[in-house]
């Protein structure tokens, strides 16, 4: 692998769309891609992390989180060492732990940072949580325990906890200006490395 990208935000923040027009640059370049968006439904802990998430209460949480964290680290460990791909694009990593209690969160984040792999092309979409519960009810998808005003208000102030050395794009724009901005400082890092 010669890239390693995350894209991770509040829900509705556009993770998805801004990963889709990032790998279609690098396969127009010819570049090998692959995308994980987590919670993944090609294994069993990306399949227990989503039904967990369709649930409520305290439990079901705890088991959303770790079997979240357990397929983030399969997709590294299946994918970041790999000499068939050349841009590896994570959709949610480690921001994960922003949903874990406070008293935790912090120390849980430097040692997975530290132990899993960084880049210098980590993007955060900062989106406004009115603006993302607005795009979360205008899709025909089951809501999940964390899709509701009071929660994406605490996250987006909790995930400021994580993303001093993240790349923070405001994502309530069109996809077009978000993408744009991702992608300049996806191919400066290119230039960068060559």
């Amino acid at each position: 692998m010669n890239k390693f990208i995350v894209i991770d935000g509040l829900d509705g923040s556009g993770k998805d769309t801004q990963v889709r027009l990032l790998a279609e640059m690098y396969e127009k370049q010819g570049r090998d891609v692959v995308v994980r968006s987590h919670p993944c439904s090609d294994n069993r802990f990306g399949r227990k992390s989503k039904k967990a998430l369709l649930k409520r209460g305290k439990f079901n949480h705890f088991l959303a989180t770790v079997y979240y964290g357990l397929d983030a680290v399969r997709s590294v460990v299946k994918y970041s060492h790999s000499d068939d791909v050349d841009v590896l694009i994570f959709s949610r990593y480690i921001l994960a732990v922003m949903y874990l209690p406070d008293a935790i969160n912090t120390i849980i984040y430097k040692i997975v940072a530290f132990v899993l792999p960084t880049s210098d092309c980590m993007f955060f979409l900062d989106i406004t949580p009115e603006e993302s519960l607005r795009r979360i009810n205008s899709r025909s998808e089951d809501i999940e325990m964390f899709e509701n005003i009071e929660s994406l208000k605490k996250n987006r102030l909790r995930s400021q906890k994580f993303t001093y050395n993240w790349t923070v794009v405001p994502a309530d724009g069109s996809a077009e200006e978000i993408s744009e901005k991702i992608k300049e400082k996806c191919l400066e890092s290119d230039k960068a490395l060559n």
